[in-house]
C-alpha cells in the first residue's frame, strides 16, 4: 500500500515511521510519503489560506494551492523520498508472531485506477472499523490535512475527477487540524493489511470486528494486589474460555454501548446463549 499525506506540518506525521507502521515500511508492505502543502504556494509568503467569502471568523485553505497539490500527488509527478522506519524491527520478533501466517483481507482490491482521497473533517461520515477493513485492501490512499476553517469545498468537488473522495470524522469534536485524525485512520487501516500483524487473530478479535466491544484481558502473575485472574482462563477448556470471552464482550457492550447490542439483535446476530447472558443482567 502507498500512503501520501499532504499537510502544512510535515513533522507532525513523524509517528508514521514508528511501531507497526515502521515495521510495515521495513517489510516493504507499506510506502509512506509526506508532502508540504506550501511547496505548491506561489506567493512570496507561501500562504495557503485566505479570508472566507461571506465573512465570518478564521481562514479557509485556498483551492489554488490544494488543486495543484492533489493533481501532482494523484499523478505521482513529485520528486519525494518516502519515509523510512524509525527503528529496526525485523529482528524483533514478538512471541505471538506466526511465520507463514495466511494473508487475510476483508474485501477485494478495488479495480478503479483512481486512488482513495480521505479528507478528515468534523463534517464527515463517522470513521468505523468497517471502513478500516475495506480500505486495508486499497493500493493507494491520499490524506488531505485541513487546517483553520477547512479546505475550500470546490477542492473536494474537483478532486472527484482524479480520486474517490471520502470526507471522514473520527468523532464529534473539533481538532486544530487533520494530522491527528490521519494518524488515527492510517494506523487503523495499516494494522489490517496482511503481514503487518503477525497473528491474524489479533485483529479478528478486535473490538467492533464482530459488532461488540472486546472483553477484558489478563496476563501473569495469576494474583496481583489481591486480584485473581478468572479461574476459567486457567482451566484449559477452550470451549468454556471462548464462551466466557463472548459473554464478557456482550456484557461490556451492554454496559457501555447498548445501541450496538440492539443493532446486532435487529440483524439477528445474537444466539440464544447470547440472549441468556444479556438477560442475566
Amino acid at each position: 500500500m502507498r500512503l501520501d499525506v499532504i499537510t502544512i506540518f510535515p513533522d507532525y506525521l513523524e509517528p508514521l515511521r514508528h511501531a507497526l507502521l515502521g515495521k510495515a515500511i521495513e517489510k516493504g508492505i507499506l510506502e509512506v510519503a509526506v508532502h508540504d502543502l506550501r511547496n505548491w504556494a506561489v506567493d512570496v509568503h507561501k500562504s495557503v489560506d485566505d479570508t472566507p467569502y461571506g465573512g465570518g471568523p478564521g481562514m479557509v485553505m485556498k483551492p489554488t494551492v490544494w488543486g495543484p497539490a492533489l493533481d501532482d500527488v494523484a499523478g505521482g509527478t513529485m520528486d519525494v523520498t518516502p519515509l523510512d522506519s524509525a527503528l529496526p524491527h525485523l529482528n524483533n520478533i514478538r512471541h505471538d508472531d506466526r511465520t507463514g501466517a495466511l494473508p487475510h483481507r476483508y474485501g477485494p482490491i478495488t479495480e478503479s485506477e483512481k486512488p482513495l482521497l480521505i479528507v478528515p473533517t468534523p463534517a464527515g461520515q463517522p470513521f468505523t472499523q468497517a471502513m478500516a477493513q475495506a480500505w486495508s485492501a486499497e493500493q493507494h490512499i491520499v490524506f488531505a490535512c485541513g487546517r483553520y476553517e477547512g479546505i475550500d469545498q470546490r477542492v473536494i468537488e474537483n478532486a472527484a475527477e482524479k480520486y474517490r473522495v471520502e470526507e471522514v470524522s473520527i468523532g464529534d469534536y473539533v481538532l486544530i487540524g487533520g494530522e491527528v485524525a490521519v494518524l488515527v485512520i492510517a494506523e487503523a487501516i495499516v494494522r489490517l493489511i496482511p503481514g503487518v500483524l503477525g497473528n491474524t487473530r489479533s485483529h479478528q478479535e478486535d473490538s467492533f470486528s464482530d459488532g461488540l466491544l472486546e472483553g477484558p484481558s489478563y496476563t501473569k502473575p495469576q494474583q496481583w494486589r489481591g486480584l485473581e485472574v478468572p479461574a476459567v482462563l486457567l482451566s484449559g477448556n477452550h470451549g468454556k474460555i471462548d464462551r466466557w470471552r463472548r459473554d464478557q464482550s456482550l456484557l461490556r457492550t451492554l454496559q457501555r454501548r447498548p445501541e450496538l447490542i440492539e443493532q446486532l439483535r435487529a440483524a439477528g446476530k445474537l444466539s440464544e446463549l447470547d440472549e441468556q447472558t444479556l438477560e442475566s443482567q
